[in-house]
C-alpha cells in the first residue's frame, strides 16, 4: 500500500448534501428524465449531481446540470466549512448544452483534499440561488512520497441490465467509493446506446430482474436528445452521484457510446435505426459525451477537441488515454500486409511515440478501450479490436501496435502497462517476445476488468503475436450473465511512494480480491 496517509473521506452528509435525487422508483417520472421547461418557479436546482474530471497537481474541471437556465458558480475550500472559500464564476448553463455546464480550476495546491460547491444562480437575479450542491477530490502528489491509488473499469448498464431498485441499484459504485481512490479510469461503454432496457427480465433461475425505464432507453439512440438521455440515465442511481461527487474521473469512450462495433464510414444494415450513417450517430453521441463528462480536451475549438490526451498524476504516473473508436479503419478480416491506418490512426500514434519519449513519471498506464491480443470477432469473419487470431507476424492493426512495442523498447522506455475493459470479465495477461512470433519488444502486461453493471461473457481466444499468457481470468461459462448472477468487477492499482511499487488487484464485486501482481519500477521482463 502507498506510504501517503490516506485522508478520510468526507462525511456523506456532507458529500451529499443537495445533491441526491428522490430513491428510484420502477418508473422516471418524464419531469425527471427529459429537458427542463424554461416557466418554472422557484430556484435552479442540480440535483444530477456534480462531478470532477481530469484532475491534476494543480487543475480540475467541475461539472453540473442545472434544470434550467442559471449561471454555474464554484467555490472551493481546504476545509468543509468554506472558511476562506475561492470563487470560480463559471458558464451561463443553458438549452443549447442540455443545462450541463463546466468549470475549470486552476492554481490549486497539490496533494491536498479541496472542498467544492456547486451554486446556480439565476440569471436575471444572482441573488437567487439553487441549494449547494457539494462534492471532494484530492489534486495530485507533487512528490513521490505520498503514492497514488486508483480504480478502473468500464462497461455500465449493457445487455438489457439497467438500475435495478430491488438491488439497491450499482451498488458496486458504494463499493468502490468507500476505497477513497484518487481517482477512477472508466474504459469506455460508459451507457449502451443501442441497448434497450425492458421493464423486466426473467431470469434463467427464474427470478425477476427490474429495469428503472426511461423514454431514451426504451429505443436504440439516434438523436441528440436520445444520447443526452442515456448519459443520464446512469445518473439517476444515488450510488454513481455520490461516487462522482467524491472520486474523479478520467473517461474515455469506445463503441457503446455510439451503437455496438461501429467505425467511421460505417453505414448501417440494422432494422432498428432510421439514420444509417454512423459518422451522424458518433457525431450526436460525441456532443452529449462532451456535455456530460468533464473533460478538459473537449472544452476548445471544435478543430481541437479530442478524446486522446495525458493526464499527469504528480511524478509516479502518466496516464495515456486512447481513443481506439474514431481513427479507426473498417472491421474487416484484418489481414492486410500494410495498414497505417489501424485502430488508432497515423496522428494519434504519432503523438502517442513522442508523448511515451518525453513522459518522465515512473509509471505510464496506457488506457486502452480495446485489449490488445484478445480476439474480438465482428460477425463472422470480421474483427472489432486488434487481434484477429493469426499467431503468426502482424498484420492489420497489429502492425501498429507493432510499431508502438518497437518504439517503446528502443527509447528504453520503463515502466509501461496497459490497462482495459471491454470484453466484461477480468484477467492480466503477460507478453513476452519469447513467446511471440513479433519479437522486437520488451515484455509488459496487460490487466482487463469489467463489467461495472453489464452482462458477463466467456473469456476471449488469445492471439500469439505479442506472445501473451493467460495468468489470471475470471469469467462466466455463458454469455450475458446478469449482475444478479455474478459479481461486477473492477481493477485497483496502487502505486507506494516510498519504493515506487506498482501493485494491481484485479477485484469482484463484494470486497473480494481475486488476483494480485506487483511490479517493480525501472524494470523490464517483469
Amino acid at each position: 500500500m502507498s506510504h501517503r496517509p490516506r485522508i478520510p473521506a468526507p462525511g456523506r452528509r456532507t458529500v451529499l448534501r443537495g445533491s441526491l435525487l428522490a430513491s428510484a422508483a420502477a418508473v422516471v417520472p418524464p419531469a425527471l428524465t427529459t429537458a427542463p421547461a424554461f416557466a418554472l418557479s422557484g430556484r435552479p436546482s442540480a440535483s444530477w449531481g456534480v462531478q470532477v474530471g481530469d484532475v491534476t497537481s494543480s487543475s480540475a474541471l467541475v461539472w453540473v446540470r442545472s434544470d434550467r437556465p442559471a449561471r454555474m458558480v464554484v467555490e472551493t475550500s481546504a476545509t468543509e466549512s468554506f472558511r476562506r472559500a475561492r470563487r470560480w464564476h463559471g458558464p451561463l448553463i443553458g438549452a443549447l448544452t442540455d443545462f450541463t455546464g463546466t468549470t475549470p480550476l486552476y492554481g490549486l495546491p497539490a496533494g491536498e483534499q479541496v472542498h467544492y460547491r456547486v451554486v446556480l444562480e439565476d440569471p436575471h437575479d444572482p441573488r437567487r440561488t439553487g441549494r449547494p450542491v457539494h462534492g471532494t477530490f484530492r489534486t495530485a502528489p507533487a512528490t513521490r512520497r505520498d503514492g497514488v491509488r486508483f480504480l478502473w473499469s468500464g462497461d455500465i448498464a449493457g445487455q438489457g441490465w439497467g438500475i435495478n431498485p430491488d438491488i439497491g441499484g450499482y451498488r458496486v459504485y458504494d463499493e468502490m467509493r468507500r476505497l477513497d481512490p484518487d481517482f477512477f479510469l472508466c474504459s469506455g461503454d460508459n451507457i449502451y446506446a443501442d441497448g434497450v432496457l425492458e421493464p423486466s427480465v426473467t431470469l434463467p433461475d427464474g427470478r425477476i430482474w427490474r429495469n428503472l425505464t426511461t423514454p431514451e432507453k426504451s429505443k436504440v439512440a439516434e438523436t441528440l436528445d436520445e444520447y443526452r438521455g442515456n448519459f443520464r440515465y446512469n445518473l439517476l442511481d444515488d450510488n454513481v452521484r455520490a461516487f462522482n461527487a467524491q472520486v474523479p474521473s478520467i473517461v474515455q469512450w469506445d463503441d457503446h457510446e455510439v451503437r455496438n462495433n461501429w467505425y467511421p464510414g460505417q453505414i448501417l444494415d440494422d432494422a432498428r435505426y432510421t439514420e444509417k450513417n454512423v459518422d451522424l450517430l458518433a457525431a450526436r453521441s460525441m456532443r452529449a459525451f462532451r456535455e456530460y463528462f468533464p473533460v478538459p480536451t473537449l472544452q476548445g475549438s471544435p478543430e481541437d477537441r479530442r478524446l486522446h490526451r495525458v493526464v499527469r498524476h504528480g511524478p509516479l504516473l502518466d496516464v495515456f488515454v486512447l481513443d481506439m473508436r474514431s481513427f479507426r479503419d473498417a472491421n474487416s478480416p484484418n489481414r492486410r500486409p500494410e495498414d497505417t491506418t489501424g485502430i488508432l490512426g497515423a496522428e494519434q500514434l504519432r503523438w502517442l511515440k513522442r508523448e511515451l519519449s518525453q513522459s518522465r513519471a515512473v509509471w505510464k498506464v496506457i488506457a486502452a478501450d480495446m485489449p490488445l491480443g484478445l480476439v474480438v470477432p465482428d460477425g463472422a469473419t470480421d474483427f472489432e479490436a486488434i487481434a484477429q487470431g493469426d499467431p503468426g507476424a502482424p498484420l492489420g492493426r497489429e502492425l501498429q501496435i507493432a510499431e508502438l512495442l518497437r518504439h517503446i523498447k528502443h527509447q528504453r522506455i520503463t515502466g509501461t502497462l496497459w490497462l482495459t475493459a471491454d470484453v466484461h470479465y477480468t484477467s492480466a495477461q503477460h507478453y513476452a517476445p519469447e513467446r511471440a512470433a513479433f519479437k522486437d519488444f520488451a515484455p509488459f502486461w496487460e490487466f482487463v476488468s469489467g463489467p461495472l453493471a453489464a452482462g458477463g461473457f466467456p473469456a476471449n481466444a488469445l492471439d500469439g503475436t505479442f506472445g501473451p499468457e493467460r495468468v489470471f481470468v475470471r469469467a462466466p461459462d455463458r454469455a450475458n450473465v446478469s449482475p444478479m448472477e455474478q459479481p461486477q468487477f473492477f481493477g485497483e492499482v496502487d502505486i507506494d511512494g516510498g519504493s515506487g511499487e506498482l501493485t494491481v488487484r484485479l477485484r469482484a464485486q463484494g470486497g473480494t480480491v481475486l488476483f494480485t501482481k506487483v511490479l517493480r519500477p525501472g524494470r523490464t521482463g517483469q
